[in-house]
């Protein structure tokens, strides 16, 4: 169980062991946004509970800042209350996919935690937006932004912008428990995720708090910083690409800024999404 902080006026994040995930509150006067779910149905009534902490006021809607069940599985748990579920049409559309994969792999993880996995109820957010979606909260609006591709096809990232807090969702990490690595998993795209965060860049400040899909809130020099890296990595795979440097060998072939074995799923989506570079001779 954990309780939200105050990080901005009326915005709260609450920080959870299991993956170490953030899970955000915005509050206005017609009520509160809850952003991101939590990984289980047992995990969403604790963050129920959390907000029930912090006011009986109603919860407005709830967001999926992406589809990974760490982020949606306690969706059923407000969609019980009534709440509206939002997400970006690919977050939305590839959810059910997602979940029986989960529960898949689920059944094959020793972990005592992820038996909950196999009983969770799936719920589809039902308001999906492609591009932008404000959302009234009354006194004050939460700017919801698809700033493209990086994490996955269907992140979003939600500004408060009286506040001067944003909640990038997994395009930014910080995570000590991950070394602060980016999660490049099976549905990344990396040869389009330093674009993205130019944009995150462009909605903040040098004074905006930024929060992250895991770990604690960081400021623009750390997305910088973050991003310049993931820049590298997708530079280094363009170079390969283009040098004819097999798939295979990618990982040896070069100098990365993270950990080898993080960037598997990097370097296997990179190569997908790079048309192949074929050697010519000159001609005279």
């Amino acid at each position: 169980m954990a309780d939200f902080t105050e990080v901005g006026d009326r915005v709260w994040v609450a920080r959870y062991d299991w993956f170490d995930v953030n899970v955000g509150l915005v509050a206005g006067s017609e009520g509160f946004l809850v952003i991101d779910t939590n990984a289980t149905t047992a995990l969403g009534r604790d963050v129920l509970e959390a907000v029930r902490r912090v006011s009986p006021a109603p919860i407005v809607a709830a967001l999926n800042t992406h589809l990974h069940f760490d982020h949606s599985f306690g969706n059923a748990v407000f969609a019980a209350e009534g709440v509206e579920l939002i997400a970006h049409e690919d977050a939305a559309a590839a959810l059910p996919e997602h979940a029986a994969e989960v529960r898949e792999a689920a059944a094959e993880d020793p972990d005592p935690r992820t038996d909950d996995l196999a009983d969770v109820e799936v719920v589809v957010p039902g308001r999906t937006f492609s591009s932008a979606l404000t959302l009234d909260l009354g006194d004050r609006v939460v700017e919801l932004v698809h700033p493209g591709r990086g994490h996955t096809s269907g992140d979003v990232v939600a500004r408060v912008p009286d506040a001067d807090v944003l909640f990038a969702g997994d395009l930014v990490e910080e995570s000590a428990k991950r070394n602060a690595v980016p999660g490049f998993g099976s549905d990344c795209y990396p040869m389009e995720w330093p674009a993205t965060l130019d944009l995150v860049l462009q909605l903040t400040g040098t004074g905006t708090r930024i929060v992250p899909g895991h770990g604690a809130p960081v400021d623009q020099d750390f997305v910088h910083e973050q991003r310049a890296a993931l820049g590298v990595v997708a530079e280094t795979i363009r170079d390969l690409v283009t040098r004819g440097v097999p798939e295979v060998q990618a990982l040896e072939a070069a100098d990365w800024p993270y950990p080898r074995e993080e960037l598997e799923n990097a370097v296997r989506r990179g190569y997908e999404q790079l048309p192949g570079v074929r050697r010519q001779l000159p001609l005279i």
